[in-house]
């Protein structure tokens, strides 16, 4: 598998979605926290820095940028032609299937229609959900209801039993992350 990856390359993908991504936030787990959103961007992409060092079999190139552009079709302006033309048709798709088509109706139509196209994808898309996944996993923001911690703990459920032979090493931090959540639910 490609184990290099041009720290360059990185470095611009970075800037690119530094520069997107500007200003956007989300809330903390605290009332009132605000989180700059390329934290979330940042978190996704160490989890994969360290599971293309643990697992070879990954195309660190291909993970990382994915990892780094995940979420720039959702929430910016940066269209899918411009990835493609950019960064090559193997970014393209994957960040096109790790993005929720916005004509689902539901949270969990968006969910299974996204891992659908994932699996069609090489593994390495399925390795960025699950590192997706495992981030939003670390602490609900504040004003997140107690049904809604629960919904998203059943989706991470779903995504582990879906992707879950994409890699062990994600699998297992996914699983884990899982459990910790549990303490984030009041009973």
């Amino acid at each position: 598998m490609n184990k290099d990856w041009s720290i360059d390359e990185i470095q611009d993908i970075w800037q690119l979605a530094s520069n997107l991504h500007d200003g956007q936030k989300y809330g903390g787990q605290e009332k009132g926290q605000k989180v700059e959103y390329i934290n979330h961007i940042g978190s996704v992409t160490f989890e994969i820095l360290k599971a293309v060092e643990v697992d070879t079999t990954l195309n660190s190139d291909l993970s990382i940028k994915c990892a780094i552009l995940h979420d720039t079709i959702e929430d910016t302006k940066l269209t899918i032609e411009e990835i493609k033309n950019r960064f090559g048709k193997s970014v393209a798709d994957g960040v096109l299937a790790l993005t929720k088509k916005e004509q689902d109706n539901s949270i969990k139509d968006k969910i299974g229609d996204s891992l659908v196209r994932i699996k069609q994808q090489p593994k390495e898309i399925w390795a960025v959900k699950m590192a997706d996944r495992i981030c939003n996993l670390y602490a609900p923001p504040f004003y997140w209801s107690n049904d809604k911690k629960k919904a998203y703990l059943k989706d991470a459920k779903f995504i582990h039993n879906e992707l879950k032979n994409g890699s062990l090493y994600l699998a297992n931090r996914l699983l884990e992350k899982i459990e910790k959540y549990n303490s984030f639910i009041d009973e």
